[in-house]
């Protein structure tokens, strides 16, 4: 089983909202939350989130 912290900052999914009850959201999942997106997904099923897709921050100058 793969424990790895996912930070959803890194993930192209992530976004943070206007909603101050709810400042963080999951495009992948359609939600918000209050918390971390990655540790809702983990503790409501008890695994990792299967969305993350890591940021493309290849930056050319």
């Amino acid at each position: 089983m793969d424990t790895k912290k996912i930070n959803c900052r890194k993930c192209k999914y992530f976004y943070i909202t206007w909603d101050a009850k709810s400042p963080y959201g999951c495009r992948a999942m359609g939600f918000k939350t209050k918390l971390m997106p990655s540790l809702v997904v983990f503790q409501s099923t008890g695994k990792n989130c299967l969305y993350f897709n890591e940021k493309n921050t290849n930056k050319s100058s």
